[in-house]
Formats: structure tokens, sequence, C-alpha cells
């Protein structure tokens, strides 16, 4: 988040797009529901379903799978014609205006209307509530970026609030809403193959020589690795023999299962690090028990940049072990020796080859969290960026042309389907399957699907449903619902039985290589 959560309620007006967030986000749901009811914002919602946080909406559109950069690069030809933008900042702060302008000249409200959906009055609504607001904060979760464009529609966004001024001030921003714990101090500590902690390129060589002195080694790869979805697309034939998975599980959560468990099962060795005894745990050769969030020491960093430490609460069952210690042990039996004494002399080398962690020590976090980039042990960190200028200078504008997604509705598939979490469930269920009182509240799969559809195919509230894409088929429970849309069925990914991922797309996204779990074709019939 380029904002800290607390300006949530700083804001005038709040648009989110792509985040189901009372359900994925339900503590920071709260901030927005907040804002609206006491403080006056309003909220402009983007959703093609009608979830829950629409109730607080002043606009609610409902947009076609997959149109994100055409309604807004619909919004900003509205903008920029009516001159609803602050001249003086796109000018003095960002380059690149004149492109955008040329490309988003075509995409007119009945042009937009005609690809998204959205009535032209709603986005001309939409597009002048923005842009007219003091302070504006967009907010965004994976509802955009499962996509074959979801780096686009990243930019997208980007572009929007650059142009009207929404960067860098208190209530504004561009606020990426993490889908997991930490996963944003994964990110920020080199768990992507392209960089080492901090962003730095593996193959910029400057940077690559100042890493290979901090850990002693001769010489690093200069080039970058491979992402998830890559490994699994490659698998044996491609030359990947081996996985070591640690904390993910892949059988309940990768696009296309039966590929993905066909790659799985072909590895010639595969381990499995985890908590719990996952779908994919079940398939491994080797499994390392590892400690829960409660039963070691470290450092959490949370979807807006804070940096918090973990202490531990009660001691692992079993053979379970930290992951670091276990991690460590392996490598030093594989010729590199990692002879850390505890997961605050990790955090002390962290803060020697990381910019934007070197402030940043468990002293320091005793009493709170610091946000980074927090460059000095005397620097407060840096709750809010791009203040009075951008990380790279001026803001770069990207004129980018809508493009479709990977697979459409036909006449053999003629359903769009869209995937996504609910409350009482996280991600694969590894954890929160195993209490009975949310399995009361969310026990099985179903298929939300509208009254209009369901009465055009005989189906009934409750009917075993037979769902099939080009890819597998699953069986669920009708669910008649007034979230759906006519056309469009959604369907939780959290169940093994009937895992809604053995029916997505595993296109990614050129850039980002992100499957497009949110968009694909698929067809219903009564089981």
């Amino acid at each position: 988040m380029t904002n800290p959560i607390a300006d949530i309620e700083k804001s005038d007006v709040i648009l989110i797009e792509g985040s189901n967030t009372t359900e994925n986000h339900p503590v920071l749901s709260s901030y927005v529901k907040r804002a609206v009811t006491f403080k006056g914002a309003k909220l402009i919602v983007i959703d093609p379903r009608k979830i829950d946080i629409t109730r607080f909406a002043t606009l609610w559109l409902r947009l076609t799978l997959g149109t994100d950069v055409a309604f807004i690069n619909g919004m900003m030809h509205v903008i920029i014609k009516e001159k609803l933008y602050p001249e003086d900042y796109v000018k003095s702060r960002t380059v690149g205006f004149e492109d955008l302008q040329k490309t988003v000249e075509k995409y007119t409200p009945e042009h937009v209307e005609g690809i998204t959906g959205v009535p032209k009055d709603q986005l001309v609504e939409a597009a002048r509530l923005y842009a007219q607001a003091p302070a504006a904060s967009i907010l965004y979760a994976m509802g955009i970026t499962q996509h074959t464009t979801g780096t686009d529609n990243v930019k997208s966004l980007a572009n929007l609030a650059m142009l009207c001024g929404n960067m860098g001030i208190p209530g504004g921003g561009v606020n990426p809403l993490r889908g997991q714990n930490n996963v944003q101090g994964a990110c920020d500590l080199g768990g992507l193959p392209n960089v080492y902690t901090g962003y730095q390129k593996v193959d910029d060589p400057a940077i690559r020589e100042r890493m290979e002195k901090a850990w002693g080694v001769d010489k690093l790869p200069d080039k970058p690795g491979l992402t998830v979805t890559e490994m699994m697309e490659k698998g044996p034939e491609g030359g990947i023999m081996s996985l070591y998975i640690i904390g993910e599980n892949p059988m309940v959560s990768d696009p296309d299962l039966n590929h993905a468990k066909k790659t799985l099962e072909k590895m010639d060795f595969l381990v499995v690090q985890d908590i719990f005894l996952t779908e994919t745990a079940k398939m491994a050769d080797v499994v390392l028990p590892s400690a829960s969030f409660a039963e070691k020491e470290g450092t959490f960093a949370n979807t807006e940049r804070k940096v918090q430490r973990v202490r531990k609460a009660v001691d692992s069952p079993g053979e379970a072990r930290e992951d670091w210690k276990i991690i460590s042990d392996l490598s030093s039996r594989m010729g590199y020796s990692m002879d850390y004494k505890s997961a605050e002399s990790i955090m002390e080398e962290i803060a020697r080859v990381t910019p934007s962690y070197c402030g940043i020590n468990y002293e320091r976090l005793q009493n709170d969290g610091i946000h980074w980039p927090c460059p000095t042990t005397d620097h407060p960190g840096t709750p809010c960026l791009h203040i009075d200028q951008f990380t790279c200078g001026m803001g770069v504008f990207h004129a980018l042309e809508y493009k479709p997604p990977a697979e459409l509705p036909d006449d053999e598939y003629p359903f769009y389907l869209t995937t996504g979490r609910v409350l009482y469930q996280f991600h694969t269920g590894s954890m929160t399957m195993k209490s009975q009182g949310l399995n009361d509240l969310a026990p099985e799969c179903f298929v939300e699907i509208s009254q209009q559809d369901a009465e055009a195919n005989g189906i009934g509230d409750g009917d075993s449903l037979r769902i099939a894409s080009r890819r597998g088929e699953i069986e669920a429970k009708a669910r008649l619902s007034e979230k759906a849309i006519k056309g469009t069925v959604f369907i939780p990914f959290h169940y093994a039985k009937a895992a809604a991922n053995k029916l997505t797309n595993a296109a990614l996204d050129p850039t980002a290589k992100i499957p497009e779990f949110k968009v694909c074709a698929v067809r219903i019939e009564k089981a």
C-alpha cells in the first residue's frame, strides 16, 4: 500500500475494484465502513458481483469480467475531456501524459459501455466523483491482479491516481490488499525470482557484486529464475526434476489442477515443508514439519508495509521446527554454512543488505512496527509513499489498450466462471478446515448462480450441478443468489473435494506470470 490503513478514514472518496473486502479483509473493511458511515466518505465499488460492501456504496458499477482497463480508460477519458485533473501536478510530477491522452480518447462512455456493460451515465458519475474529491483512495486485490492483463490493470489504477493528484497525500494512494499474511514480507525479502531483498534486481551487476560480498560467495546467477507457475508449466519435460514447496498447497491453489497433479506426480523428488499434512504434502517424498506463527520468533510485514515483531507463544508439537532452522540446516549440509544464532541475527543481516530495511532492528520493533522504507536507525519510517516525488523521480503514465481475457464463453462453454473466497474459510483450508465451527458455517463448495440463469436451465437452489471447462470438471451444489449476474457463476476455491481450480485457466500475465484465475469459460448441467 502506498498509504497506511488508517488513511482510509481520511479519504473523501474510496474506490474499490477487484476486492471482496468484507470477506477477504474483514478487519480492514471496517475502516471503509467507518469512513462511509461516520465521516461522510463516498464509496465507489466496481465488481461484477453484488458483494456485501456494495451496501455501503454511493455507486456500484457491475462490469463484465476482465474489462477493467477499458473501464479505467473510460474514467480517464471523462476526467481529461472535462478538465477535472490538476494540470500543475501532472506537468510537474509526471511524464507520458500526451500518450495517455491519445490512447484514452477513443474510450468514450458509449464505447466503454459496449465493452464493460456499465451504463455510460454511471461511468461519467464515477469519474466525476473520484476526480473532484480532495483525497481519493483506491483499494484493489486479486480481482485486479489474477488476469492475463493483471499488470495492465494495476498500471491503469496507478494512471488514474496520478492523473487526479492522489499520490503522496493523506487519504489517497493506490493500495493493494495482500491476500495472505506476510506475503508482503516474503516479496520484500527476495521471495521473487528476479530480485534480492528490497526488490534489488538480480541482473544488476553492481547489486549482484554487493550481495556476493555480503554472503561470501564467488558468483551468483545473473539471470532471473522461474516463477511458481512457470515451474509447474515446465515440469520434468522442461527440466524441473524436483520441487521444494514451503507453506504452499498447489494441489488446491494452482490453476488447471489436473495438469498440476500430473506435474507433481512426475517429479523425481518432492519435498513439502508445512504445518499440516496438506493435499500437496500427501504426495511428497519427504515432509518437513514446520512451526506455525505462534511457535516462533521473527517479523512479519503487513499489507501497509509495516514490519512487526512476532513472539513465540507456545512450543511446537512433535518434530516441528522453525522454518529458518530447517532451511539453515539443509543449506549447511549442502555445502553453504548458515550459522545463524537466532531469528534476530537474521534480521540484523536483512538490515545490512536491504536498503529499505536498514534502519529496522528488534530494539526499535519492541513496542510498535515501522513502515519501510526506513534507511537509518533514527528514521521514523515512511507510512505514506511519494509525498514530494516518486521513487523513480517522475511518475510514468502507461498508455494501455484494453485486451480481452484469454478465454471467453462460446456455444460449448456459455458461462463465465470467476473464483474467490468466502468469509469463513481461508485459502486452501489447511488451517480453517481444522475448525468445526468454521466448517459448520461454510461446510462445502457451491456454485453461485443468478435467478435468471437458474430458471433458464431448470436449476433449483441446492441442486447438485456438474461444472465443466476445457480442463476438467467438478460437482457442487447450486446457490441461487442476488450477488450473481446473468451469464456468470462464482465458485470459492477453498474446497479440495470440489476444487474450482480444476476448471480455471493457467494462461499467464506475460509480465507478472500470474494465472487468469478470475475468468474462464464453463458449462453447467444438473449432476
